[in-house]
């Protein structure tokens, strides 16, 4: 099924950002993946635990939502006129906020694996994508802390920036005085 231009190009995007994150992770060792450079820093492998563990959850904020406006007869499908997605509201000041507990990273782990996985949820995500091209984003509200009440789209774009946030946050890792060479 061809996607909306607008929901397109948010797809395209999230490939774009995952497949830098991805490159990132190229021929890193389970010594790489496991170092930290503090005791109480993440290390890379619980960066992507963390990155999944965010992918699932806005899949299945997806399911609720849809499956919430569906039983009470409010789905409608997506505008044609609709061309841009709503942009997300400024983040608040003070840096990024703490991520919330239940996508908090839960393991390390063997890298193949969280790399196995990581790659598995995304193609979900492009389910998930096409079930958010049929129908307008706009009505299918939720709470997100800080930002505030925020559509179904929104919370996709929100993944978007957090591969992106994240991409920075595994390179500051890897550029840290005392990062494994292998």
């Amino acid at each position: 099924m061809a996607l909306p231009p607008a929901v397109q190009a948010l797809w395209d995007d999230l490939r774009a950002a995952r497949a830098e994150v991805l490159k990132e992770l190229e021929g890193l060792t389970q010594a790489q993946a496991d170092w930290r450079p503090g005791d109480k820093d993440w290390c890379i492998g619980e960066v992507i635990h963390h990155v999944t563990l965010a992918e699932v959850a806005s899949g299945k904020l997806t399911t609720k939502l849809l499956r919430e406006a569906e039983a009470q007869g409010k789905l409608q499908p997506f505008p044609p006129a609709l061309t841009e997605l709503t942009p997300l509201p400024p983040a608040p000041s003070g840096g990024p906020p703490e991520a919330p507990p239940h996508i908090w990273p839960e393991k390390s782990g063997p890298i193949g694996e969280l790399l196995a996985e990581m790659r598995s949820v995304r193609e979900r995500t492009r389910q998930n994508i096409g079930r958010l091209a049929t129908v307008d984003p706009r009505p299918l509200k939720w709470i997100h802390v800080p930002l505030g009440e925020l559509n179904l789209a929104q919370a996709w774009t929100i993944i978007l920036n957090h591969d992106r946030m994240h991409l920075q946050h595994i390179r500051k890792i890897k550029a840290s005085p005392g990062f494994p060479e292998r």
